[in-house]
């Protein structure tokens, strides 16, 4: 296999990690089984459980005083927690549409502070999927966006777009990502100290926890870890720009888990979001072949 086509798998396999999360934190949250804050918690104590277990395996050590590690596990925490929160009362496309439309301005702007000069092609590529994204989400009539739980959603929109630019330095992907699990454990543990749920409000069952583990150590915990090898391979607007092809993913991935019907809208808008990513990411090769 090619490093072109073999850094494309991971990709993908990463991008589908990212649109699992959403699934299982909707299934959790959003059904009733467990608090936003508390699988929080548990998804990063099973994320870090994980990672450290593998890197103690390998003979690992854990950087836990590298440079900039408490700013990373900041991040990872703003991320888990606000993701979360919104999942309460945000629907998950629109919450998709929040999350990675600040990812992608939180990234290429941070590329482009740090150095990196994208190229129109991409700054176009990122609009029409960015279009794409509104109009496959954004209900025919009028909508009203719950505050609160739209900030939350910008916040780990924020926090993850930090976490990703982060990430492009990243020494060792296993170990850094390891470490940051396991300093954001206090981080996400702290809400629910200070904000323990009612006894009134929503139980912690055993479903809501089997998916929190799951999304913590599988989905987020290796797929985070694989996101930190081949981030430094993509760059920041390259990064941002797939992430873009989560909402799809997740919204096709939930009407196959849940029955959700498929419209000619949301094969239409989906053709425009991976078209705007593709021309994005491959228009110079088509055009220098021409040249």
């Amino acid at each position: 296999m090619s490093p072109v086509l073999r850094l494309g798998v991971l990709t993908t396999l990463v991008m589908i990690a990212f649109a699992a999360n959403s699934i299982l934190n909707r299934l959790a949250v959003g059904g009733g089984h467990i608090g936003a804050l508390e699988f929080s918690l548990i998804r990063v104590v099973a994320g870090a459980a994980m990672l450290c277990a593998l890197v103690l395996f390998r003979g690992g050590a854990l950087p836990l005083l590298a440079r900039g590690r408490i700013a990373g596990a900041i991040w990872l925490s703003l991320y888990l927690l606000g993701f979360s929160v919104a999942y309460t009362r945000l629907d998950a496309g629109l919450g998709a549409l929040i999350l990675f439309g600040v990812v992608q301005i939180t990234m290429f702007a941070g590329g482009v502070i740090g150095g990196d000069k994208p190229p129109l092609r991409r700054w176009i590529g990122a609009g029409l999927a960015l279009v794409g994204l509104a109009w496959l989400i954004w209900p025919a009539g009028a909508v009203t966006v719950p505050g609160v739980a739209a900030a939350a959603m910008a916040v780990a929109g924020l926090g993850w777009g930090l976490y990703s630019l982060a990430g492009r330095k990243a020494q060792d992907p296993l170990s850094d990502t390891a470490a940051n699990f396991l300093l954001a454990v206090p981080l996400c543990g702290l809400p629910v100290l200070l904000w323990p749920a009612e006894p009134d409000a929503v139980s912690t069952a055993a479903t809501g926890i089997s998916l929190a583990i799951v999304a913590g150590a599988i989905t987020s915990g290796l797929g985070y870890a694989l996101w930190y090898s081949v981030l430094p391979r993509l760059g920041a607007s390259v990064g941002g720009l797939v992430q873009l092809t989560v909402p799809v993913i997740a919204i096709v991935g939930g009407m196959l888990l849940l029955g959700e019907e498929i419209t000619l809208r949301l094969v239409a808008a989906s053709a425009l979001v991976l078209g705007g990513i593709a021309y994005g990411l491959f228009q110079r090769r088509i055009g220098s072949s021409g040249s």
